[in-house]
């Protein structure tokens, strides 16, 4: 009896463990920050630098925690990647991503939020930084908590303002720029989620509701990979790669042109020899697509990195700037010293890896079922938005284009479902009574239609049960419950509501956070 006690004990404190674990594994990695930090300074450790390479160690974990999960989830929730394999890929290319093709620069600074030049006193620049740094992280690590996927830029830009503020009033914000930032809020989801949608149509109508669904693949799938290529070389060219190589727009799109067809002719015959073994089924059809969602999510991951570690040691490179150096006036241009960026780089690799799985399900299954065409088409998504958005001007935000992909591919799918389920409702009011074995052969024929064949079918069957005037047996109430049950199940709106709540307040969160702690920090380093 004893013993058996002592068993569901251990089985009670099991999760708590792991939570210990994790959170040992975690303070670990902020102690050696803090530790390092003391060493650089010329053997003259600057307790300002120690706090602040702690604080933005503990942003780097945050973004990992949350932010890398648009990269990877689509991929897990569709089944191409493990989690165990996502989260090696993704620490790896995110890792790769920051330090060698990383930001030069403090994009915070110099991406005009707040003017520099209007803070005239370091010490308030360093608060400021600091404030920041640690109200964007507190942010993030709130919006982990509740399972939100939240924007790391909005959070960092918020946190900005917010500190800006603070120090210097209202004068000091660039409000175009903010005003151009919340627009994002509903650019961002909204053309992620339409292309999304737009590519998944265009897939079940050129593959999944053809008759042969295997030849239609063989035809199909070879452009699709060669146009994703395409499509990722262009957004590597130009967001990617950056500080490796600099190219124009149009140079990266016939770059990424060439490379597509090469891809082309090298998925072509394989997909061909593939196919001679597949049965004709949705699922085969998906399992061509595993191999591209793979390599998706480590190009997405190592973009992510070369781009949005600078959220996390941005401010941070902008304080060593300036105890370390020695500078007196405060610099827009402030290069990212190398071992910040391995801060940024491998906090948000062990941030992933610890924390990063509550979220990576939420994107990938939680929100609605994902399979490999869905997940192809928010990968799809998430670099297209990215590059038309940049040509176009508009603010956009990576996290809100993937999860707002997501959202575009459930909520297609509840149309189309809606859509058949209105015309088998129609079948069924329109076949005689009966009749079961009729109409189930009816239907078993009708579900493996053509989407042309569908509809002379159904205008054929309309026809005939005119001529016989049979009454409807299905009414417009009852068909409109039925639609209600598709959109419950394909669509989780309690999971829409809370990270379409969590994106709005992200900005204004965060800044009033950062004005808080900025009163904090500089009260405390007040001599």
């Amino acid at each position: 009896m004893e013993l058996q006690h002592i068993s569901e004990i251990e089985r009670a404190t099991e999760s708590g463990r792991s939570e210990l674990f994790r959170l040992g594994l975690g303070l670990l990695f902020l102690v050696g920050v803090m530790l390092y930090a003391t060493m650089r300074g010329d053997g003259q450790p600057s307790l300002v630098l120690v706090i602040a390479a702690l604080i933005g160690g503990y942003m780097a974990m945050n973004i990992g925690a949350n932010d890398v999960a648009n990269n990877v989830g689509p991929a897990v929730g569709s089944r191409a990647l493990t989690m165990g394999g996502a989260l090696v890929i993704a620490a790896i290319f995110e890792a790769a991503g920051a330090l060698i093709a990383g930001g030069e620069v403090v994009g915070t600074i110099r991406s005009g939020i707040i003017d520099p030049a209007s803070i005239q006193n370091n010490d308030t620049f360093v608060w400021l930084m600091m404030a920041a740094l640690l109200a964007g992280a507190l942010w993030l690590n709130v919006a982990t908590a509740v399972g939100a996927p939240v924007s790391t830029t909005h959070s960092i830009v918020g946190a900005v303002l917010g500190a800006g503020v603070a120090a210097n009033g209202f004068g000091v914000v660039n409000w175009s720029v903010m005003g151009s930032i919340a627009a994002s809020w509903v650019v961002s989801p909204l053309m992620g989620g339409l292309i999304a949608a737009g590519f998944l149509y265009l897939i079940k109508h050129s593959v999944t509701y053809q008759a042969d669904m295997v030849a239609a693949a063989r035809k199909v799938v070879p452009l699709l990979v060669a146009l994703m290529a395409w499509v990722f070389c262009t957004y590597l060219l130009l967001k990617g790669l950056g500080k490796l190589v600099t190219v124009g727009f149009f140079a990266a799109v016939l770059l990424g042109l060439a490379f597509a067809v090469v891809v082309y002719f090298i998925v072509k015959p394989a997909v061909e020899r593939r196919s001679r073994q597949m049965s004709n089924s949705k699922q085969s059809v998906n399992s061509l697509l595993t191999v591209p969602l793979i390599f998706a999510a480590g190009l997405l991951s190592f973009a992510h990195g070369s781009n949005d570690v600078a959220n996390a040691v941005g401010p941070l490179a902008a304080i060593v700037d300036i105890v370390t150096l020695g500078q007196t006036q405060i610099s827009t241009d402030a290069p990212i010293p190398l071992w910040v960026m391995m801060v940024g780089a491998l906090g948000i690799s062990l941030g992933l890896a610890l924390y990063g799985p509550k979220l990576i399900r939420t994107v990938g299954s939680e929100i609605t079922e994902l399979d490999q065409m869905r997940a192809f088409c928010i990968a799809m998504a998430a670099t297209l938005t990215v590059i038309l958005a940049s040509q176009l001007g508009l603010p956009v935000s990576s996290t809100h284009i993937a999860v707002g992909g997501v959202f575009g591919v459930g909520f297609l799918r509840e149309y189309l479902k809606r859509n058949y389920d209105r015309m088998v409702a129609e079948i069924k009011a329109h076949h005689p009574e009966g009749d079961q074995v009729a109409l189930d052969a009816f239907l078993a024929q009708f579900a493996k239609a053509s989407i042309k064949r569908k509809g002379e079918m159904l205008r054929d069957l309309k026809r005939k049960a005119k001529l016989r005037e049979d009454p409807l047996n299905l009414s417009k109430g009852e068909r409109k419950g039925l639609r209600k049950v598709y959109k419950r199940e394909l669509v989780k709106r309690s999971h829409v509501m809370r990270i379409a709540a969590a994106w709005i307040i992200t900005v204004p969160a965060s800044a009033l956070m950062a004005a808080m702690l900025f009163y904090m920090i500089r009260g405390m380093l007040l001599p």
